[in-house]
């Protein structure tokens, strides 16, 4: 099996064995994009993620993945430690191309890279940089995923996919080449930088706009995992209009040809949003008007609704996967 731990699994091992800590504000949940810790004037935002789906720009993945779920509590990343396992027959070339790697991607965020391991290790095919990022946040300004009301609105930026596209056609350039062009692949792969996989301008504006409730990024799994993420973590039901679900031409194609569902595909870039529905229309022109795109894609319901999503006027169960789509590729 590949990809995340099942989350009743994950439940079941966190209640168990973690230790609470009288600082600790948010620990160990499902659905919590990061930990937070008190200290005193300002709280600590944790957060660790691992990049093991590609090898070719490395760094900006690890720094972007583990930076959003820093953003997405309402907080800004500063401080970065990296983990680099390089397979044992690794030239020292390639310890150089991620730090550059990761350089740049934390210079871009005005994130200093403070410390880490790195080693050579047996039993890897390709290299592997686990993150930990670290971030600060006033009390008032903390946004948790457990803060989802009934009758909240659900918005959705950038569209399904995204980081899926760019792995798609760096992993599988080679197969895809014939098939689209070069120009059509030298797009998908820049689906990294542009629309990005980043969220912290969509996050900053959401905050600078209004009190949002909840925010939350769909990684491993997808949209679809992140919303049972969402509903778990504020113990509520979700109705999704699936009709104003979107994405990318260009990722509806590659996960067309490799027959990937996009709901349930790794989706970086993307970054669901909850807030009351007086407020969710100027959430949305904020964003819009920096060129992110932002729809409605859905309303927070009770907790005996149950997740379903609604397309062509027929309502269903919102479909759940036990693993990433893009998982299907290797």
């Amino acid at each position: 099996m590949l990809g995340k731990l099942p989350q009743d699994l994950l439940a079941q091992l966190l209640q168990k064995y973690c230790q609470p800590d009288s600082r600790v504000i948010i620990g160990p949940k499902v659905g919590e994009d990061a930990t937070v810790i008190d200290f005193g004037e300002t709280l600590l935002v944790a957060k660790t993620d691992p990049i093991t789906f590609v090898a070719e720009d490395i760094g900006w993945y690890v720094i972007n993945v583990n930076a959003n779920d820093i953003a997405t509590m309402g907080a800004v990343p500063r401080w970065f430690l990296a983990t680099v396992l390089l397979p044992a027959d690794s030239s020292p070339d390639l310890a150089e191309e991620i730090f550059s790697s990761i350089h740049r991607a934390a210079s871009a965020l005005g994130i200093s890279l403070c410390g880490g391991h790195t080693e050579f290790t047996s039993g890897l095919n390709r290299p592997i940089v686990v993150g930990q990022m670290l971030g600060e946040v006033k009390r008032e300004d903390l946004v948790c995923s457990s803060g989802a009301e009934v009758g909240d609105d659900i918005l959705l930026t950038k569209g399904l996919a995204v980081e899926a596209t760019s792995i798609i056609a760096r992993e599988k350039g080679e197969e895809l080449l014939s098939q689209y062009g070069k120009e059509f692949l030298e797009r998908c792969r820049d689906f990294l930088y542009r629309p990005g996989i980043s969220v912290l301008r969509e996050a900053r504006l959401a905050c600078q706009t209004t009190k949002v409730h909840v925010m939350h990024d769909p990684t491993e799994g997808g949209v679809a995992t992140a919303l049972q993420e969402l509903a778990r973590a504020s113990d509520v039901g979700l109705e999704i209009d699936g009709d104003q679900l979107f994405i990318p031409e260009e990722s509806r194609m590659l996960c067309e040809w490799f027959g990937l569902d996009p709901l349930g595909v790794i989706s970086s870039g993307a970054l669901l949003i909850v807030v009351t529905k007086d407020e969710s229309q100027k959430v949305m022109e904020e964003i819009q008007r920096v060129g992110i795109e932002c729809r409605r894609i859905g309303e927070v319901r009770e907790k005996s609704f149950g997740l379903k999503i609604c397309k062509g006027g027929k309502l269903k169960k919102l479909p759940s996967f036990e693993r990433d789509e893009i998982t299907k590729l290797f």
